[in-house]
Formats: structure tokens, C-alpha cells, sequence
């Protein structure tokens, strides 16, 4: 009864062993699935948050993109303007000062080439780009405003066919041999059109279109032949009734002009002797010998 007994405590103890034991499995089967699963959420958040990150990636791509576009639609009107005013200031070269507007020019050009997204930037630099060219246009027609009231000659506005840019090459000249306080108007009457240029005893030089793409040399020559045309008007009397005027240089005002023009180190394809230059020299400072 007592063997019995103990081996049915013995069976009793071993069944508990396996129930605690199969309890003990199934929580720990149970605690590596909760931690399977809290893996699998964990793996699936943040895929959702690199599916979010990727979402706004292209979004802000796209964005980019189109902003990008919209500042490239705009700046071919950037570019014309600025072919616009780079020969407004070709144009102006030597008639007013562009330095200011060339800065702007260029620092305005800058802000366009660092600007990626807001067209609205491209647009405003656009238009000071057009206000740019204006201004230098109205300062350069005023330059030429003011030439042409101060070297008008009596038949109206100073140059015709050689422009204003010839104009100034002949006037350059004149004022380089002497001659800054006289008139000068282009014209095609010098001797109806056969002659390059010509003085008026009234106190003026004319000249003809072409004269002003004469080479340096020569157009410096012809404009101190034709001041000495005008010191010769200012002593005409004196001049025309010199005993030497005649037998030194025959009476002939082109002679003595050339021999003027190489007193005042012009000398054209005439010369003269150092006599005929040291009488002519006379000419300059209204002396008759």
C-alpha cells in the first residue's frame, strides 16, 4: 500500500513538473512572438517613415524642378535686354560716362546667374536692365544735343552721313591740331563735292563723310590744312598784298597752308624749305612778313 502510495505521489510530482515546464514553454513561445511582432511593427514604421522621407524627397524635387523652369522662361527677356544695353554702351563710348551703369550692369547680371527658383527676381532685373539702357540713351542723345548746338554750322546739325561717331573722330582731330575753338559741320560742297574739306572765311571747317575714316596722320593733316585757311582769312588783307606771300610761295594759300600745317609738325605730301616755314610760322600769330 506504501509502494503504491509513493509511486502515485512520484507519478503526481512528475505530471506537475510537465505542466509547469509545458507552461514555462508556451510563455516563452509566447514572448519570442510578441517580440517578433513588435519587431515587425518597428520594421514596418519605419518603412512608412522612409516611404514618408521618399514621398517629400520627390515632392521637393518636383517643386525644385518647376522653379527652375519658371526662372529659365524668363531669362531669354533677361538676355535680349542685355544685348540691348551692351551696345547702348558700345554707342557711348567717348561720349558719356558709363562706368556707374556698367556695375550695375554687372551686378545685376550676378544676381540672375545665383537665382534658381523665384522668377519674379529675373523679372525685376529684366526691367532695371531696360531702365539701364534708357538712361545711357537719354544721356547720349543730351551729349549729342549739346554737340550739335555748340559746332551747328549755318546749314543745321553738324554731321549727316558720317554720323555722330565721325563727327567726333574730325572733331578730335581739329581740336588735337589747334583748332578747338572752331566750327566744324560735315558737308559735300567743298568745291561741289571734289574737295575733302574745306575753310569758310566766316570761320568754320567743313569736311566731307569720308574725311572721317581717314587714318590717323592724314586726317590730322587736313584738319591743320584747313585751320591754317582760317588764321590765313584772319589777316586776308595783309596777306594778299605781301610782296613775300607772293614770290615765296607764288600767292598760293594751299602752298602756304601745307607749310603751315608742317610748322605745327603735320606735314602733308607738300613740304617746304626752312625759310618758307620760319614766314608761314607768321601765319600761326597773325604776323605778316
Amino acid at each position: 500500500m506504501r509502494r503504491m502510495l509513493a509511486v502515485m505521489v512520484v507519478s503526481a510530482i512528475l505530471l506537475c513538473a510537465g505542466i509547469a515546464a509545458r507552461a514555462a514553454g508556451l510563455d516563452q513561445e509566447r514572448a519570442e512572438a510578441v517580440a517578433e511582432l513588435r519587431a515587425l511593427a518597428a520594421q514596418s514604421h519605419s518603412a512608412a517613415q522612409r516611404t514618408d522621407y521618399l514621398e517629400g524627397a520627390v515632392d521637393r524635387a518636383e517643386q525644385d524642378a518647376e522653379d527652375r523652369a519658371a526662372v529659365l522662361e524668363v531669362r531669354p527677356a533677361f538676355v535680349t535686354e542685355l544685348a540691348g544695353l551692351s551696345a547702348a554702351l558700345d554707342g557711348a563710348q567717348g561720349k558719356v560716362d558709363t562706368a556707374t551703369h556698367l556695375a550695375s550692369a554687372l551686378s545685376t547680371q550676378q544676381t540672375v546667374l545665383a537665382e534658381k527658383a523665384d522668377p519674379a527676381t529675373v523679372v525685376a532685373a529684366t526691367a532695371t536692365i531696360h531702365a539701364l539702357t534708357a538712361k545711357v540713351g537719354s544721356e547720349v542723345a543730351s551729349w549729342e544735343s549739346v554737340q550739335a548746338a555748340q559746332y551747328a554750322g549755318p546749314d543745321g546739325p553738324p554731321w549727316a552721313t558720317s554720323g555722330p561717331g565721325g563727327y567726333a573722330r574730325v572733331r578730335a582731330a581739329l581740336d588735337r591740331v589747334g583748332g578747338a575753338g572752331v566750327g566744324l559741320y560735315e558737308s559735300s560742297s567743298c568745291a561741289g563735292g571734289s574737295a575733302p574739306a574745306c575753310a569758310n572765311s566766316n570761320g568754320y571747317i567743313k569736311y566731307r563723310a569720308d574725311v572721317a575714316d581717314w587714318d590717323e596722320g592724314r586726317l590730322n593733316w587736313a584738319m591743320a590744312h584747313e585751320l591754317a585757311h582760317i588764321y590765313q582769312f584772319r589777316v586776308w588783307g595783309s596777306l594778299t598784298s605781301s610782296s613775300a606771300y607772293d614770290s615765296m610761295f607764288g600767292s598760293d594759300p594751299e602752298f602756304l597752308a601745307n607749310c603751315m600745317a608742317v610748322v605745327r609738325g603735320y606735314p602733308g605730301s607738300v613740304g617746304c624749305d626752312g625759310d618758307q616755314q620760319a614766314w608761314a610760322s607768321g601765319i600761326w600769330v597773325g604776323a605778316v612778313q
